[in-house]
């Protein structure tokens, strides 16, 4: 695919999240979607309503994109996801914890509190630009314990690299003192 080597360690699940990380590029968007047709794995994503109207909404939709009120009243965008696992007979959530393209302090923690609420595995996507690789590798489920698990993706990053490197979040949880 386009020069790059594709790994995809996909479990025999119907419903999962898949990380998608380092977020560094407005390329990382077109080459994950093209990775996920390579491998059959079509994938959603989640995207505020707003963009879902009139005249692109269809094309979202048909690339996966799920439209989210981020303030809907008693029921958050999390809640709404984990519903929306409890309902679906398939459903694998690919999300950009990052949340931008820029350099953050932290990662967003809504993957985690998806997959514990929804009690749905993580699996953890990749994009290497410094060895051309694409893919998703490692599972595991949320625990009680977010600083732990964050361990556990840091040390699958280390040595992973997006088109702009110096766009790369530090992969931590938020204080609440930040």
């Amino acid at each position: 695919m386009l020069g790059w080597k594709v790994t995809a360690n996909l479990p025999d699940l119907q419903k999962y999240i898949v990380i998608a990380a380092p977020h560094t590029s407005n390329w990382d968007f077109p080459l994950g979607i093209l990775f996920g047709k390579a491998i059959n794995l079509q994938p959603h994503w989640m995207g505020k309503h707003t963009l879902f109207r009139w005249p692109y909404g269809w094309l979202f939709r048909y690339m996966g994109g799920i439209p989210v009120h981020r303030k809907r009243g008693d029921q958050n965008y999390m809640q709404q996801m984990a519903d929306r696992f409890e309902r679906a007979d398939r459903l694998v959530l690919a999300l950009a914890p990052e949340g931008t393209r820029s350099k953050t302090d932290h990662w967003k923690t809504g993957f985690h509190s998806i997959a514990r609420a929804a009690n749905v595995p993580i699996l953890i996507g990749y994009l290497d630009f410094g060895k051309k690789e694409v893919g998703v590798d490692g599972m595991f489920y949320a625990s009680d314990d977010i600083e732990a698990d964050f361990e556990i993706i840091r040390n699958f990053y280390k040595d992973r690299r997006g088109k702009n490197p110096e766009n790369a979040s530090l992969i931590r949880v938020r204080k609440k003192t930040d």
